[in-house]
């Protein structure tokens, strides 16, 4: 039978499964001719597991013992800096173009104990540095929306995914925006929840002080039911949290209107005080609020993600696993592999965060930045005691055209209001908030609401409005 996925949630499609109107089967192959028809031209999947099948068969026994639960059977995308026990993770590079994970990260062990049907591998960028999935060795993903736009990075692949009719979920990881920011070009909800509430272990990482997987979705509840999915502790993450604080549904607002004087496209900020308009009405407090240390976010930011990142990335040496290339000597091997395996902007990456962890700069750099860090979580926590969530636009534009970002410095500063939430490890959730037009597409531009520590639920109470209204 003909599968209409577009309006498809995840309530409805178990539903489905339990009264026989399709089956796990039957929407696998559904999703997975969407792939074929789409996939070629916007390369969000870099594979689709042939063992999707058989996770579905096994979903339908599952269902048909009375034993299925509320992601059996559902198709969910992966991004590929997620190791899947036997299947290939490159993180989008040459680096680990041939590697294949000898165990489960805990977030697909879960979802395996669930049932789920894990469909395929997402494009990224390179290592998860970039905002729009240019930076992937293996070619861009292009947005759904308009084929010659970015879908956002570095999770761009599972945002596609997702948007294309691909997958019913996906997910991704978020350093500085890295689900939010792609949620919000492609027209999706995007979460990324607390630090420490979702299990690193088996994340290719990034920046380990700094890094989230979190859920796509095309609304809050699925968003919600994916999340409370992975959620909990884990002893192989140091870093997870046994316990965090209940929150509730809140009623207050906090709009730091100073952040948004410029650099904002004004049909975007227009739509965002539309969005606020409609919470007005129905019976949200708006307040004007203040976050002075916010503007040396990005600074602050681009300081101490490099330097974990080249932390992290000292492992691929081309010695124990990876790309070899042979150089003159021991040195040359190292030389020769790593310039072979990574791409320009993990070079970049690497090249500034051993600067600013060398011998005499570390303290006047990674030190300060780390001390400007704890300043912006105190503005946060302040912040806090008079509302419940803060509002921004999730970015000050719209989904930007392939090639249009070359300099650096100017995709940087589509993060400008994604990155506090990583420095802060505070809870973050972008959720449409509607269109605006370019060259006669229709593009759609996201909100982007932030909570305490543990406040997942406060966003997924707010952000349902938003979709409702």
């Amino acid at each position: 039978m003909a599968i209409d996925t577009q309006k498809l949630t995840v309530t409805h499609a178990r539903a489905a499964f339990e009264n026989g109107a399709f089956s796990p089967s039957e929407l696998t192959e559904t999703y997975l001719a969407a792939i074929a028809k789409r996939n070629p031209a916007l390369n969000a999947y870099l594979e689709v597991f042939e063992s999707a099948r058989t996770d579905a068969k096994r979903a339908e026994e599952r269902i048909a013992e009375g034993k299925g639960g509320p992601l059996t059977g559902i198709p969910i995308a992966i991004k590929d800096n997620l190791l899947i026990e036997g299947q290939r993770a490159s993180a989008s590079s040459k680096m680990l173009e041939g590697y294949r994970a000898t165990y489960d990260a805990t977030v697909i062990a879960k979802l395996k104990a669930a049932g789920a049907v894990l469909i395929g591998r997402t494009n990224m960028d390179e290592f998860a540095m970039g905002g729009s999935t240019e930076n992937s060795a293996f070619g861009v993903t292009k947005n759904p929306f308009d084929e010659s736009r970015v879908a956002g990075g570095s999770s761009g692949g599972s945002a596609a995914a997702v948007a294309m009719e691909g997958a019913l979920l996906a997910l991704g990881s978020d350093t500085g925006g890295s689900i939010r920011e792609p949620a919000a070009f492609c027209g999706l909800v995007g979460l990324k929840p607390t630090y420490g509430r979702v299990s690193r272990f088996g994340l290719i990482a990034l920046g380990s002080s700094l890094d989230q997987i979190g859920p796509f979705s095309k609304n809050v509840e699925d968003a919600k039911i994916l999340f409370e999915a992975i959620a909990g502790w884990d002893e192989k993450d140091s870093t997870s949290h046994k316990t965090l604080p209940a929150s509730a549904p809140g009623r207050r607002i906090g709009v730091p209107r100073h952040l948004l004087e410029k650099g904002i496209d004004p049909d975007v900020l227009e739509a965002f005080e539309k969005t606020l308009g409609e919470l007005k009405e129905k019976g949200y407090t708006l307040t004007d609020i203040e976050l002075p240390r916010t503007k040396y976010s990005l600074p602050c930011y681009y300081i101490i993600m490099p330097a974990e990142a080249s932390t992290n990335l000292s492992r691929f040496d081309g010695m124990r696993y990876g790309l070899h290339v042979d150089g003159d000597d021991l040195l040359g091997d190292y030389r020769a592999s790593r310039g072979a395996g990574f791409g320009p902007e993990v070079r970049r990456r690497i090249l500034l965060g051993t600067y600013v962890l060398s011998a005499g700069y570390h303290d006047a750099f990674y030190g300060k930045a780390n001390e400007v860090r704890r300043l912006i979580t105190e503005d946060f926590n302040n912040a806090f005691r008079s509302v419940d969530a803060i509002a921004t636009p999730t970015t000050p534009t719209p989904a930007v055209r392939i090639g249009e970002k070359s300099d650096p410095l100017s995709m940087y500063l589509l993060d400008i209001f994604t990155v506090p939430a990583n420095l802060t490890g505070m809870p973050a959730i972008s959720v449409p908030m509607g269109f605006v037009e370019r060259e006669g597409k229709q593009l759609p531009v996201g909100l982007q609401l932030t909570a305490l520590h543990g406040g997942e639920n406060t966003l997924f109470s707010i952000g349902q409005d938003v979709s409702n209204a």
